[in-house]
């Protein structure tokens, strides 16, 4: 008898410690229901352009896990970091670029590699697209110019204070002369071939502004409603002068129009 209660006792602990040590090999998507939400940050932007939004989304109103970090190095290497914050859905995934001033063909190039990495690695087949200023724009070329079966599909994309007409200040290009610089010229190339592509029937759109954004006005951040299919296309105009450029991704009725368009509808 007490034999047996030795064998029973040995086999418990084994069971017990192999609950302990496995860990599970499925990819994040796997994991998570929703579709993960990607964050690019605009030009000369850096790790805090969503962060703290992403911080707030996960510490404050408890939406969900930052699960991945991409990192793009300024030749186009990328490189992830699983966080395994957490197995609660939506998956937030935030993209970072070395090179934060590179033109919207390099930046929009290197966002690919991203969905790419996302979709061969983490199964991800279906996504969201969250962008700041220039990453709005390069978002929004990436929906233009990539598709296909080694990209993942975009089932909504937030734009929030991306100028897609470009900057009207003349001020800010005798202090900005790179790459980005020149694409976010009003007139340049750059935007005029995104005024003439087209646009994927299956992506919903929300278009988020502030009249007192002084970088990207109301009117550079409406023109891209030539480019969307109406019945694809939300605005938002926050009338605030005092809501300037930076601080859209740090307002909480921003926080809450991201929820309510990507999350609250499917809850509901």
């Amino acid at each position: 008898m007490k034999k047996k209660f030795i064998i029973a006792a040995a086999i418990a602990f084994i069971l017990f410690a192999g609950m302990l040590l496995y860990k599970p090999t499925k990819p994040v998507s796997d994991i998570h229901h929703g579709n993960p939400t990607l964050f690019v940050h605009g030009y000369k932007g850096t790790s805090n352009s969503f962060g703290h939004m992403l911080h707030r989304f996960e510490d404050e109103y408890g939406w969900g896990k930052k699960g991945l970090v991409y990192y793009v190095t300024s030749n186009g290497r990328v490189r992830d970091y699983h966080l395994s914050k957490g197995r609660e859905e939506p998956m937030f995934v935030q993209v970072i670029f070395q090179d934060n001033r590179a033109s919207f063909e390099d930046t929009t190039r290197w966002l690919a590699s991203v969905t790419t990495h996302l979709k061969e690695n983490y199964h991800a087949n279906e996504i969201n697209l969250v962008g700041h200023s220039m990453g709005g724009i390069v978002s929004l070329k990436f929906l233009q110019d990539y598709e296909g079966e080694e990209y993942p599909d975009v089932d909504r994309f937030i734009a929030i204070g991306s100028p897609f007409d470009g900057i009207y200040s003349q001020k800010y290009f005798q202090i900005h002369h790179d790459e980005a610089a020149t694409d976010l010229k009003p007139g340049s190339l750059a935007l005029e071939l995104i005024q003439k592509n087209g646009f994927p029937p299956g992506t919903e759109v929300l278009n988020v502004a502030s009249t007192g954004d002084s970088v990207a006005r109301p009117e550079s951040v409406q023109s891209i409603r030539t480019v969307i299919p109406g019945n694809k296309y939300n605005e938002t105009m926050i009338v605030d002068e005092e809501l300037g450029h930076s601080a859209l991704h740090e307002n909480e009725q921003v926080d809450w129009m991201i929820h309510s368009f990507l999350w609250k509808e499917r809850e509901d």
